[in-house]
């Protein structure tokens, strides 16, 4: 079991321990470590939904996992989640859980996504259980943060290339400290 974080310093101290590590399962795949994907990942969100700094900061832990839970790279979205649930809230551990199941659903219901996979990422498929079965889908298709998960997924899918120059970690404090905040009000 993976401990809770319980400060913004404290993720923000985590989060900075993914530079230099790379996803175990997809090593060799793409030449960027996790904090860049992290980085990448959330700044893809930003453009694509500015009003919604809890989707963009699921996209900006949503690989925590893999440092909190060596080993076990299956569950690195359902233990990045049990991590930043009480910090950031249902919605952020949500969304950091489901951007695995939402790359099985997109391949069981997008004929043209598994194609556009890395190898990495179609490597890791195999790991995480292939295409969701039907029952699987139906599971999914009831969640009500599936939307936004798929969201996270497409931008997890482009968020790996080694040239693109995003703004650090610094950018994203404010916006991980509002959502926090207001996590704890809730």
């Amino acid at each position: 079991m993976v401990e809770a974080i319980t400060t913004v310093d404290e993720l923000f101290g985590l989060l900075a321990r993914t530079a230099g590590l790379v996803d175990d399962m997809v090593a060799g795949d793409v030449d960027i470590d996790i904090l860049q994907h992290s980085l990448q990942c959330a700044e893809e969100l930003a453009g694509a939904r500015p009003d919604d700094a809890e989707l963009q900061v699921a996209g900006l832990v949503h690989d925590l996992g893999h440092l909190l839970a060596p080993g076990d790279p299956e569950g690195h979205g359902r233990h990045g989640a049990g991590a930043v649930r009480d910090l950031l809230g249902d919605r952020v551990a949500a969304l950091v859980e489901l951007h695995v199941p939402a790359k099985r659903y997109l391949v069981a219901t997008d004929a043209s996504y598994a194609s556009r996979l890395s190898p990495g990422s179609t490597t890791s498929l195999a790991h995480q259980g292939g295409p969701l079965s039907a029952a699987e889908r139906a599971e999914l298709d009831a969640d009500p943060h599936l939307a936004d998960a798929l969201i996270l997924r497409r931008a997890d899918d482009t968020a790996k290339d080694p040239a693109r120059m995003v703004p650090g970690l610094d950018r994203w404090h404010p916006v991980v400290t509002r959502v926090a905040t207001h996590s704890v009000r809730r």
